[in-house]
């Protein structure tokens, strides 16, 4: 079978699964920054019985392989009456760890933020919340961008992991194919190719969202 032949027809079952790779990633980047803001809201408290459960829950997920992660949610859950489909544990895994690094990127931003602007905010009768939400956050979500985007890129890598849990995401997709047509190499680098133009895109919109901020930013 001539090469552009056999990419002609496994285009649909790439691009198919490529799909459901960025429905992953979109959904479980979704999850994994909402978990990571009130991570990083704990790591900043001031309480200790706040401070520590959060600590260390970044620490082990950060400290574990994804692999094993996804393998203990949807192998090991099942053996205490916890039971999810394939599609939700691997976007369960996903979210749970990336929030521990959305966590320590939404921390280190809001930390960068001055204690002037703290200051600044009690000063005018707002509370600890309504000055992380109306000042502190608009400021740091201008730091966060380009290590939250990377996350994002992380992400759409890291979908190629559910695949050993029967989810039909691009690098199981490509694994059926070659079953069929017994030629790897073609198709590996098809795949390969698929996910730097996924990565490719979002970069071009990090860097377009960066210069939004850096200009709203200099207006203010």
């Amino acid at each position: 079978m001539e090469l552009w032949e056999l990419l002609r027809q496994a285009a649909p079952v790439l691009f198919k699964g490529a799909g459901y790779t960025l429905l992953f990633a979109l959904a479980s980047m979704g999850g994994g920054l909402a978990l990571g803001f009130v991570l990083a809201v704990a790591r900043i408290a001031r309480w200790k019985a706040v401070q520590a459960p959060a600590a260390l829950y970044v620490s082990v997920m950060r400290g574990t392989p994804l692999l094993v992660q996804v393998f203990v949610i949807y192998y090991g859950l099942p053996s205490i009456g916890v039971e999810f489909s394939p599609v939700a544990a691997g976007v369960l895994a996903l979210s749970l760890n990336a929030g521990a690094y959305l966590s320590e990127s939404i921390r280190g931003a809001i930390l960068g933020v001055g204690k002037g602007q703290w200051a600044a905010s009690y000063s005018l009768g707002l509370g600890y919340l309504q000055t992380l939400r109306h000042v502190v956050m608009p400021q740091a979500l201008r730091i966060a961008v380009p290590s939250m985007s990377n996350t994002l890129i992380s992400l759409i890598k890291d979908t190629s992991l559910v695949s050993v849990i029967t989810v039909t995401e691009l690098m199981l997709a490509t694994k059926e194919v070659i079953a069929v047509t017994f030629r790897p190499l073609p198709l590996y680098l098809a795949a390969a190719a698929i996910y730097w133009c996924l990565c490719l895109c979002f970069e071009m919109l990090q860097r377009r969202l960066e210069r939004r901020l850096e200009r709203a930013h200099s207006q203010d």
